[in-house]
């Protein structure tokens, strides 16, 4: 198979979708990568270092979707692409279709195969490829939510660890998935007094016996919110529904109850984001401010720190990049139920229901297709 790996293009995503060990192992299993030219520079890997891994560099990215049956990426195309996407071409990135309608409308135009990492999931319902991005993204909204406090920065001035004689700051911290629970271990690790919420009981059983003490979980609903946002200096979002749009768990009517300077760090945004006044922001302007209160709500923040990044990415997804390359994406979908769940648009049609049901659009099963 013919496999392409594009720069990413969208502000400040510096992460690349394969390694040059990536590209070596299916280089050396007869297949052939084709890199845009500087592609992994920004990752830390040059053109020459995929040149010795047996890739072949192209100048431009309308070479790279043109010679390729199968693109890998980071993140979902830019209005920029679409035009770029052929029909049949199949398409193996994080889309987060559930929170851009347009990005949908236009997958469905192109015909292409949208296989989304962000929905491929295991038998016990993990989700093997946002994990590793999804660990990244819990540990930095502490490091970012940490600096945002800073007086200079808007945020209450308060040291999220405390000092001798002088209490921490009260972290918030709203879903007990991956996100949440990296969370809590970096905020729990510089000395922050660490709230975890979650409707799921066995869950925060599980947190409760693993998590230090400085750690304490409660059962998430509406009153329980309220009263918790009222004395919490760094709140961070990090509810995940697979697929779908996140449940607004903090509404603008909330913001009222913050003191001046809280900082909301909303990791969901990628899916529409847990807090109503949250919009997608980049890391060039991270930040916006309403009601005395802090937004931080980056869509792409592990590619802030995208050398960590690419390795986890690249770890977790060339397994199945490998299946799809050995077997075509049909063969590998039919023999591996975790891909099946991955497809989301196959030539026009919506086969991922929460998808359709986000936009009130048609679904067909994704058997029709396989």
């Amino acid at each position: 198979m013919i496999i392409g790996v594009p720069k990413e293009i969208k502000n400040n995503e510096n992460r690349v979708a394969l390694t040059p060990a990536g590209a070596h192992e299916l280089v050396n299993r007869g297949h052939v990568v084709q890199v845009q030219s500087t592609a992994g520079e920004g990752s830390g890997f040059s053109d020459q270092d995929y040149i010795e891994a047996g890739a072949t560099i192209l100048p431009d990215i309308e070479s790279t979707y043109a010679k390729s049956e199968m693109i890998i990426k980071v993140k979902e195309p830019i209005e920029a692409e679409y035009k770029l996407i052929k029909k049949d071409q199949l398409l193996f990135t994080y889309f987060h279709f559930a929170s851009y309608e347009p990005l949908t409308h236009a997958m469905i135009k192109s015909g292409a195969i949208c296989l989304a990492y962000e929905t491929v999931e295991k038998a016990d319902r993990s989700l093997p490829l946002l994990v590793p991005m999804s660990e990244v993204a819990g540990r930095m909204s502490i490091q970012e939510g940490a600096k945002y406090l800073e007086k200079p920065l808007k945020g209450r001035g308060i040291l999220l660890g405390g000092v001798p004689g002088v209490k921490p700051a009260k972290v918030l911290i709203l879903g007990g998935g991956v996100v949440g629970t990296q969370a809590a271990k970096m905020a729990a690790g510089l000395g922050a007094d660490v709230t975890i919420m979650d409707v799921n009981l066995p869950r925060l059983r599980y947190l409760d016996d693993v998590m230090p003490a400085n750690v304490h979980t409660m059962v998430s609903n509406t009153y329980s919110i309220k009263e918790a946002i009222k004395d919490s200096d760094l709140i961070i979002g990090g509810v995940l529904i697979p697929g779908a749009k996140a449940p607004k768990l903090i509404t603008r009517e909330m913001l009222k109850d913050m003191r001046p300077g809280t900082v909301l760090v909303d990791v969901a945004v990628d899916q529409g984001g847990c807090i109503e006044t949250c919009t997608p922001t980049t890391h060039a302007e991270p930040t916006f401010i309403i009601d005395d209160v802090v937004h931080y709500c980056v869509a792409n923040m592990p590619g802030a720190v995208p050398y960590t990044s690419t390795l986890a990415l690249t770890n977790a997804t060339l397994p199945y990049a490998i299946q799809l390359a050995e077997k075509g994406w049909k063969k590998a979908c039919k023999d591996n139920n975790d891909l099946k769940l991955g497809l989301n648009v196959i030539n026009g049609k919506i086969v991922y229901k929460a998808v359709a049901d986000a936009f009130g659009l048609n679904y067909e099963s994704v058997e029709n297709f396989l």
